[in-house]
């Protein structure tokens, strides 16, 4: 008698399944790299006030005063504050995920467990930044006489779709860097320039007519735009085509990153 033993692909039903079983460890780790960011840190959670503060002050000087961009009704300060908190998760989160396998090699050659807890607890773990920034954003609301209106009950929806957006691109970057360590050089660069692609500092309205549909193919377009739509309501320019392009590029991200993750997992134990 032979006994032939083959690894087989695990439908996608089970692989959920699996790491909702592991929703322990995924807490865990999410926990861990929250506790690590601030070890030793003299401002501790002060820097997710700082950090943004900073980054509007910077932006009302150089895109408001120098070079004047209208955002309407929504003081600039307020405008760009409500897209820097977004970006600012999206760009920690994809940061932190695309080096956690590489970070996690003990773990992962030695312990079993599914590979995309790892990818999702590093970008899970921005969010205590995230809210702490909510709230002083709130503040600077009631500061300027801008309380939020009706539309602000879409902004779970909003939350989720950012998140959603820096868990695709992070599905395929840790993937990808595994086998090739240049995104770790790569990365940086390319955030520099989203920053400027990405509707942080100014409205989507500026961007050319004939540029727009290729724009849009950024995801965060929507999530940016409709971040600020729930907080500031009819004052921004957001419409519901840039939330659903922006929710098909996501899903489009997502599926290829989560189908090429499944792909080489089990290979990443070898190569790391």
């Amino acid at each position: 008698m032979v006994t032939i033993i083959s690894s087989s692909r695990k439908k996608l039903k089970d692989e959920i399944v699996e790491i909702w079983d592991y929703r322990e460890l995924l807490f865990f780790l999410t926990w861990r790299d929250i506790k690590v960011k601030y070890k030793q840190s003299l401002l501790g959670a002060g820097w997710a006030i700082f950090q943004p503060l900073l980054t509007m002050a910077v932006f009302y000087f150089v895109f408001n005063k120098i070079a004047k961009i209208d955002t309407g009704k929504v003081p600039y300060a307020l405008f760009s504050l409500a897209s820097i908190l977004p970006w600012q998760f999206f760009s920690s989160s994809v940061n932190r995920s695309s080096v956690s396998l590489v970070g996690n090699t003990n773990l992962i050659s030695k312990v079993f467990f599914p590979r995309m807890i790892i990818p999702m607890s590093a970008a899970s773990a921005p969010v205590i930044d995230f809210l702490i920034g909510f709230v002083f954003l709130i503040g600077m609301q009631i500061f300027y006489g801008f309380y939020p209106s009706w539309n602000i009950i879409f902004l779970p929806f909003i939350i989720l779709l950012m998140f959603l957006t820096s868990l695709s691109i992070s599905t395929w970057l840790s993937a990808l860097n595994v086998k090739y360590r240049d995104v770790t050089y790569f990365l940086p660069f390319v955030l520099q320039i989203g920053l400027f692609v990405s509707p942080v500092a100014y409205p989507v309205s500026m961007i050319p007519e004939k540029w727009q549909l290729i724009y849009r193919l950024n995801p965060l377009v929507g999530v940016l735009d409709g971040f600020r739509w729930c907080m500031f309501g009819s004052g921004t320019s957001a419409s519901m085509y840039d939330v659903i392009f922006s929710v098909t590029m996501v899903v489009i991200i997502f599926s290829t990153g989560f189908w090429y993750f499944r792909r080489t997992e089990n290979t990443f134990a070898d190569i790391i």
